[in-house]
């Protein structure tokens, strides 16, 4: 029986253009497929009667001399004998199934396209995460720290390229360098890592020595970190390029330093201010005086108490506190006033408190911040 015209099979005029021809076989490929026709057997035999037409219409060599010699010009040539493999069709035309159903699923057993170069592609290493416990006093002033981990670096041996010298990557030869094995059952499209090359697409015949085909190695890196002044506890520092490094010459990662402060018994901190309290005794704040303090980082500071300064009041030096991390100038030193109370006394001091009251009185003048109470009598 003589066969079909491939032109007339595909639905095209003799002149169509390649992209013409591509298009009308795609079409053919889904109203004929097998998986929209099951058990059909005048489908299947349509299905594969397109692909040999397309076979030989698609490549500009086998095209001519259809042209030229019809049927007789392509025998033997590459175009598909009766008993093909529907594998094959799927397989050689992978670019026309790639897309044939929604969501990208192929319609074949196998997608991978063949004869795809693969070369390894650089890979950008994993940021890495540390922490560093600092003094209270420290996140003040500032301080340079030291920091020891274990991170990747790139192989010297092989310059990151995961060979030994004078060998090369090579394609996989199960997944076609795609790094994956695709297959079609019914209307769902599956696709699962390849096992030959565990999904890389290549592999290396003659891996480094020293990095077995990872192109880095592990190695404990020691550095000074510098904790700038200012710095707040959960605040983390970003170290560029002192993270892992990258596979096949891909860039390296970063570090990201996370700095707890410790508490300190004196002093605290809100927002950039340092807080601390003083203990007066009654007459310095009744009389005023004039003392010095110690502030956190050993500095002195001058604080003049005025007369009649009432406890818990406030005193702030601007410009004494912690340096803004996030902007220019400083915060302030805000010094709490308290009043000493001795529980234990001479009796000089106890008779000289009754000669102070008896001047002074007992009534308190009435104001805003509490209630007034009514003297009756000492009970020491």
């Amino acid at each position: 029986m003589a066969k079909k015209d491939y032109y007339a099979i595909i639905g095209v005029a003799k002149d169509a253009s390649d992209e013409d021809i591509k298009k009308a076989y795609r079409k053919l490929a889904m109203k004929y497929h097998p998986d929209r026709n099951p058990d059909n057997k005048e489908a299947e035999e349509k299905f594969k009667e397109a692909a040999e037409a397309y076979q030989v219409l698609s490549d500009p060599q086998k095209r001519s001399r259809y042209d030229q010699m019809g049927h007789a010009g392509v025998n033997d040539q590459g175009g598909f004998s009766s008993n093909m493999n529907m594998d094959d069709i799927f397989t050689n035309f992978s670019d026309i199934f790639e897309n044939i159903f929604s969501g990208g699923g192929g319609g074949g057993r196998h997608r991978q396209k063949r004869g795809t170069s693969t070369e390894p592609q650089p890979q950008r290493g994993h940021d890495l995460r540390q922490e560093i416990t600092i003094s209270f006093k420290d996140s003040f002033t500032g301080i340079d720290s030291n920091l020891s981990y274990v991170r990747f670096i790139p192989c010297e041996t092989c310059h990151a390229k995961g060979t030994t010298a004078g060998t090369t990557v090579k394609n996989c030869s199960t997944c076609h360098g795609t790094g994956q094995v695709q297959f079609q059952q019914g209307f769902f499209a599956f696709a699962q890592p390849c096992n030959a090359c565990s999904g890389h697409g290549f592999t290396i015949p003659s891996p480094c020595t020293t990095c077995k085909g990872q192109t880095r190695i592990q190695k404990r890196d020691k550095f000074s970190v510098s904790i700038p002044k200012g710095i707040q506890d959960g605040m983390e520092l970003r170290i560029g390029d002192k993270g892992d490094a990258g596979i096949f010459g891909g860039g390296t990662g970063d570090l990201y330093v996370r700095v707890t402060v410790q508490e300190d018994p004196k002093f605290k901190r809100k927002d950039d201010d340092l807080l601390c309290s003083m203990m007066l005794t009654y007459p310095q704040l009744v009389l005023g005086c004039q003392v010095e303090i110690e502030s956190i980082d050993g500095s002195k500071e001058t604080l003049k108490v005025p007369s009649g300064t009432p406890a818990d009041h406030k005193i702030v030096l601007t410009g004494k506190g912690f340096t803004s991390i996030r902007g220019r100038g400083k915060g302030s030193l805000v010094v709490k006033l308290k009043c000493y109370i001795p529980k234990k006394i001479s009796s000089e001091a106890t008779k000289a408190l009754r000669e102070y009251s008896d001047i002074v009185g007992t009534s308190v003048v009435d104001s805003e911040d509490g209630i007034i109470g009514f003297f009756k009598k000492f009970l020491g």
